[in-house]
């Protein structure tokens, strides 16, 4: 998808659907008018955003739900609004990053199904193929748990290093790699960080909806992507753990799990962004 292609899409849903940062902190959870559940979402601009605005324009009146979209643009923050009661669900992460939420923070939060995968990348600035990596070369990974090993599974998978026998690709950390051909200097970072600091290292492994939105497709500029095949990664939406049950966001859930979801997915990130049902 152009860059312009994806300004212009948020730009025009973004002033049809009720966009917000912390202002809606305090109100009402699931505020119920006229036959309407207003439902509170915090998300990731690409394609999290994207995806909800779709729903919010254009399939979310008729299944009797509104949208309060919240803009969020780190990893962390989601989960903790979410957990406070700022907001009713969000939609960001893959499971094994919300497995490790919950258990470093004892957060009560209880996913739905995938919706959709953005298949991790290697990306650089500077080269044109893997082969052209040289020794001791620097490589950005990402700092969070879950995306630090499932990077290091990516770059184990194009043969750059080996993870040591019976470590979880999702608990891998550099401490873990049993071999190094080149001697690559791995360097952890906030993930959000590492598109914008990608000149820094011949080589950093990028989020695919921080890739989109730096303007770097996945699909056209990666190096490497991961496979979308049996890939545990889905990102999905979630609630609270008493809310689980909550008709107004299964309706949303549902809404997300559409033919009509399918399609804009499909039809708007050119592999980028990969539909998990």
């Amino acid at each position: 998808m152009s860059t312009l292609s994806r300004r212009t899409l948020f730009a025009s849903g973004a002033g049809l659907a009720a966009l917000s940062l912390a202002a809606c902190g305090g109100e009402e959870p699931l505020v119920e008018e006229g036959g309407v559940t207003t439902i509170r979402v915090a998300a990731t601009p690409l394609p999290h955003m994207e995806i909800l605005t779709f729903v919010s324009d254009n399939l979310a009146a008729d299944a009797g739900i509104a949208l309060d979209l919240q803009e969020q643009t780190e990893y962390p923050i989601p989960n903790r609004l979410l957990s406070e009661g700022e907001v009713d669900a969000n939609f960001f992460q893959h499971l094994p990053y919300l497995e490790t939420e919950i258990a470093e923070n004892g957060y009560e939060l209880t996913p739905f199904a995938g919706v959709h995968i953005e298949p991790l990348g290697i990306f650089s600035e500077s080269l044109t193929s893997l082969d052209e990596i040289e020794d001791g070369a620097a490589v950005g990974i990402p700092n969070d748990p879950t995306n630090r090993g499932r990077a290091l599974a990516l770059l184990a998978d194009q043969g750059l290093l080996a993870l040591s026998d019976g470590i979880e690709p999702t608990e891998a950390t550099p401490d873990d790699i049993a071999e190094n051909p080149a001697n690559l200097d791995f360097q952890e970072i906030d993930a959000a960080l590492l598109p914008r600091t990608l000149g820094d290292y011949a080589i950093a492994v990028i989020n695919g909806n921080y890739a989109l939105e730096a303007d770097l497709s996945p699909a056209e500029d990666a190096l490497a992507l991961e496979s979308g095949e049996d890939n545990p990664y889905a990102n999905m939406l979630v609630v609270r753990t008493e809310d689980e049950d909550n008709e107004a966001l299964r309706s949303l859930d549902e809404l997300l799990h559409s033919e009509d979801v399918r399609q804009f997915i499909e039809e708007n990130y050119s592999g980028a962004v990969i539909p998990a049902f």
